[in-house]
């Protein structure tokens, strides 16, 4: 047999299904597309008069105007733009993804190619028409032809279309929708409007709908000869920052935001490059309910070209900043974008980087402002979301840096506002870590009994009191070289801040107490890991720690608070050799039973003192009342 080259044969039917019920997820992107159409032939019009000014010809105003007639179920969208000639009208809407935007464009040189603003470049819009019609009519001419050309296309969509000339005495084009019987809710002027203003408000263009009004006798909205303006016709963002006031850039945070308070912060940039897109982008003065909600689609509106394409656009910033408003608009992205193409296209990530950059470059310029106003905002913001930006240092690894330098503490120094930088500076000589302590809250931080060397001794300790602290700790290694040490774990070594006297009388007292810790060990050998003598406590009788790969008590107690189960795990008894009670303890050589009582009320309180809960509250209750009755 002879080498032969085919064709592929195409059922158009089953093509047009696919893209009208592939491509678009939802219905009422129908009108986006097909408005956003006829914005293009405005725009051609306007780029083709400007060598024949002939082609206007009594109509110099462009406009979109979207009208209904609900008793013959059609919708249609009429522009005064280009038109087209019997030809084009089977180029355009006889070949499938054949976009007359696109070829319009590649015809387009120099200034006039880069201040083209066409939105539709993809080829398919038109079809989406299908998704709600069973029939799509046409009725076009093309401008600067006689009236006698006129054109009518017509299709169902099953793969053939009519073609056939008529007068027509305006030019432009008329695309009439034959809806079926299942979709007459778009026969409304409410529900149109609130398309036109949720996908097309930016579109430059006027686009005009019948106005109504309530006819009291019949009970029924009435359409006037009058037509109104339906869309804002002007995108904020395209706008050059130097036109735009603080109240304007306010006044379109409210709208987007449905937030009656003005935003803490914003920023708005046209970045050109590898990727072209505009973001104006919003930080809120004051958390939503639903914060702590990660599966909430985010706050920012995604645009193509000032087209709306969606309100929840996750992929375009991370997790961590979900709390961000605001409006991202797109040059290179396809209108028919979906969130599966958002998760994989290079272009959403190049975005992505580059708003979360600009997002903490916003919060970066609060923080280390030399105005105490805007570091008050700063504390302000932190106060609000500092605990999801935490979030960010385990998701984030490219802005772990930056992340680090904007995470604000209370300490042993300040009750807030402490940056990592902050604790560096003041950090004593000899010390090598920066210290920190986790808590279920302020107040219990400040009493833990961990701390009183490092009071003593005058060394900052870090309070960690936000439920995501554990979580950060185990991300967070150091910072500018200095190891993050939590005082509740490991053994703290602290020789290098003690004196020669302080060591010498420290090794003399663990010496002389070997006997009383092997006691404490057996008493205690069901409970505790390990028994030993500490330095870091100066009040306190003892305090339990745990070893430093071991999970803290506190993270082990908000693991049980959420239901699940943490690692069995037994902490470290560290006891003050020094302490009255723990010296009454060591002086009973005879009375085994009271030893152990002792022993076990030691670690019951011990237990208590950071904020656990006792397995046996009874027991403890009744050797403690067994010791004041003797």
């Amino acid at each position: 047999m002879t080498k032969q080259t085919h064709a592929f044969q195409a059922e158009v039917k089953q093509i047009l299904h696919l893209v009208t019920h592939s491509l678009y997820s939802n219905k009422e992107i129908f009108l986006r597309e097909l408005v956003s159409n006829a914005s293009d032939a405005c725009d051609k019009l306007r780029f083709e008069a400007l060598d024949n000014n002939a082609l206007y010809e009594d109509q110099p105003n462009l406009e979109v105007r979207v009208l209904f007639d609900a008793e013959a179920k059609t919708i249609t969208i009429r522009d005064n733009g280009i038109g087209m000639s019997a030809d084009e009208a089977a180029s355009h809407l006889g070949t499938i993804a054949k976009s007359g935007t696109r070829e319009f464009m590649s015809r387009l040189e120099g200034d006039q190619k880069k201040d083209a603003n066409l939105i539709g470049q993809f080829g398919v819009g038109f079809y989406s028409g299908f998704i709600v019609a069973d029939r799509i009519t046409v009725e076009t001419r093309r401008a600067g032809a006689p009236e006698t050309d006129g054109v009518r296309w017509s299709s169902e969509g099953t793969g053939e279309y009519e073609l056939e000339t008529i007068p027509r005495a305006t030019r432009g084009t008329d695309v009439i929708l034959h809806l079926r019987d299942e979709e007459t809710e778009f026969l409304s002027t409410w529900k149109l409007k609130s398309i036109v203003s949720k996908y097309s408000d930016h579109i430059s263009l006027p686009i005009l709908m019948q106005k109504e009004e309530w006819d009291e006798k019949d009970s029924k909205q009435v359409k006037k000869d009058e037509w109104e303006t339906v869309n804002k016709a002007a995108a904020l963002w395209a706008r050059s920052k130097s036109d735009i006031t603080d109240t304007e850039y306010q006044d379109f945070y409210k709208q987007i935001s449905y937030d009656q308070d003005a935003p803490l912060a914003y920023t708005h940039n046209r970045v050109e490059g590898r990727s072209e897109y505009t973001q104006l982008l919003y930080v809120p003065a004051k958390a939503p309910f639903d914060l702590w909600n990660r599966d909430k689609r985010g706050g920012v509106k995604l645009y193509v070209k000032r087209v709306f394409i969606m309100d929840d656009a996750e992929a375009l910033m991370p997790v961590y900043l979900r709390f961000v408003k605001g409006v991202i608009d797109s040059a290179d992205l396809p209108l028919n974008v979906s969130r599966e193409l958002l998760q994989e296209s290079r272009d959403v990530k190049a975005i992505r980087e580059g708003s979360t950059k600009r997002v903490l470059g916003m919060l970066e310029s609060l923080a280390d402002s030399d105005d105490a106003d805007e570091r008050a905002k700063y504390l302000k913001f932190w106060g609000e979301f500092g605990a999801v930006l935490k979030e960010g240092i385990g998701e984030d690894f490219a802005n772990r840096e930056r992340l680090a330098k904007l995470f604000r503490f209370a300490s042993t120094h300040a009750d807030e506002g402490v940056s990592f930088a902050d604790y560096v500076s003041r950090m004593k000589d000899g010390q090598e870590h920066i210290y920190v302590i986790t808590a279920d809250s302020l107040a219990g931080a400040k009493a833990s009994p961990q701390l009183e060397i490092f009071k003593k001794k005058g060394i900052e300790v870090l309070l960690l009191v936000d439920r995501v602290d554990e979580w950060m700790l185990s991300h967070l290694y150091e910072f500018e070289g200095k190891e993050l040490q939590s005082v509740a774990k490991g053994a703290v070594d602290l020789d290098k801040l003690l004196d020669d006297d302080e060591k010498k009388a420290a090794e003399a007292v663990a010496e002389g107490f070997k006997p009383t810790l092997d006691k404490l060990k057996a008493a205690l050998a069901d409970r505790a890991k390990d028994v030993r003598v500490t330095t870091r406590l100066v009040d306190s009788p003892a305090c339990l720690v745990v070893d430093e790969g071991d999970m803290s008590g506190h993270l082990a107690r908000m693991l049980k608070q959420a239901g699940q189960s943490a690692p069995k795990s037994q902490p470290i008894l560290e006891v003050n050799a020094e302490h009255a009670l723990v010296k009454r303890m060591a002086a009973l050589t005879d009375d085994g039973a009271r030893f152990d009582d002792l022993a076990n009320i030691l670690f019951d309180q011990a237990l208590l003192a950071e904020g656990g809960q006792l397995d046996d509250p009874a027991a403890y209750v009744a050797r403690v009342t067994k010791l004041l009755a003797a």
